[in-house]
């Protein structure tokens, strides 16, 4: 049997680019999805993006970094003299007004990683790496160690993964197949020529009876200036910041000056200490 899965990732709480990407995959004839974390923030999406993934049977989810940074938040483990905490806590409570009780539940049981095999192919697919759902250990220039540590069972012979928001194919030191299909809602160049390309990234990996058929990457338009009034329509935190983002590519989740001036002037950290104050932690 011939498989044709969509391998996507790194949402970061864009729908529009979302539903353009899901749009394409089924005129490409998708059998399957399997998503690779880091599905909300700081985007307006929220329990509409776990809608969407139902819609299309997503038949595997590992958790992202960014669903670990909701939890954390729930749970009270920020740092209100840290304004990245600040940042990512506010986020977590713009989505609690419309995450419920089982989604949250359903998002705290999802695994760092899954394998899967088919057709005698043995895949291991993570966010990043098997046991480490956040940073930079795979950027595009990293050593080919780091890459090796994708697999961590020696019969793998491909590893799936995203976190780096860059569509990458390469290999191992001894020949297994890496895949890493970009990011939908958030992709990122480092060089900048390429970064004015805002468009949703996905990848389509087809299996067929010899082993792997081939690997597509994927670049999928979509209407920014929409997602931007749906952000506004939202009235999310930190619009301006998700303009820029949306428009440029550059992030500030770790511009930890420039993050404290924007948390005073809108009063996000007042907000995050009431909000803290409000959650059940003993419950």
């Amino acid at each position: 049997m011939n498989h044709k899965i969509a391998l996507f990732a790194d949402v970061h709480g864009n729908t529009t680019a979302l539903k353009a990407v899901i749009e394409d995959s089924i005129l490409e004839k998708v059998t399957d999805y399997w998503f690779l974390g880091d599905l909300i923030m700081p985007g307006p999406g929220s329990a509409d993006l776990l809608a969407l993934l139902k819609s299309i049977n997503v038949s595997v989810y590992v958790k992202g970094n960014w669903e670990d940074c909701l939890l954390e938040a729930l749970a009270g483990e920020v740092d209100l003299n840290d304004s990245s905490d600040i940042y990512i806590a506010r986020l977590a409570q713009y989505q609690c007004e419309t995450l419920n009780n089982a989604q949250i539940e359903m998002i705290k049981r999802l695994p760092l990683h899954a394998t899967k095999t088919i057709n005698g192919l043995n895949i291991s697919i993570a966010h990043n790496l098997p046991d480490k759902n956040y940073g930079g250990d795979l950027v595009p220039d990293q050593t080919q160690q780091n890459f090796d540590r994708l697999f961590t069972q020696p019969q793998s012979d491909v590893a799936i993964y995203a976190h780096v928001h860059h569509q990458m194919l390469r290999y191992s030191s001894e020949d297994q197949l890496i895949i890493n299909p970009g990011s939908v809602g958030q992709p990122y160049f480092k060089w900048a020529k390429h970064r004015c390309d805002r468009r949703a990234q996905y990848a389509i990996f087809e299996i067929d009876e010899q082993g792997v058929a081939q690997v597509s990457f994927r670049k999928v338009g979509y209407d920014v200036n929409k997602e931007l009034q749906e952000a506004k329509r939202h009235t999310i935190p930190y619009l301006t910041l998700y303009k820029e983002q949306l428009e440029t590519g550059k992030t500030h989740t770790h511009d930890k000056d420039f993050l404290k001036e924007i948390n005073q002037r809108y009063g996000y950290e007042k907000d995050v200490r009431e909000f803290l104050t409000s959650l059940d932690l003993d419950g």
